[in-house]
C-alpha cells in the first residue's frame, strides 16, 4: 500500500448532497479536474468512499 494517494475531482459536486460537497471541500478540492496528494490513512479512505462517485483516486 502506498504512502500517499492522489485525489481527483472528475465530477461536479452540483446536485449532491451537503455533506458531500463539504467533504470534497474538505479535502481541498474545488473546481472539476483539481487535484490533491494526501497521506493514505483511514481518515482519507473515509473521506474518500464518502465522495466516490466524484473522484478518481490513484497511488503514489
Amino acid at each position: 500500500m502506498a504512502d500517499k494517494i492522489k485525489i481527483t475531482l472528475v465530477r461536479s459536486v452540483a446536485g449532491t448532497l451537503p455533506k458531500q460537497r463539504k467533504t470534497v471541500k474538505a479535502l481541498g478540492l474545488g473546481k472539476i479536474n483539481s487535484s490533491v496528494i494526501k497521506d493514505n490513512n483511514p481518515v482519507h479512505q473515509g473521506m474518500v468512499r464518502v465522495v466516490s462517485h466524484l473522484v478518481k483516486v490513484e497511488e503514489v
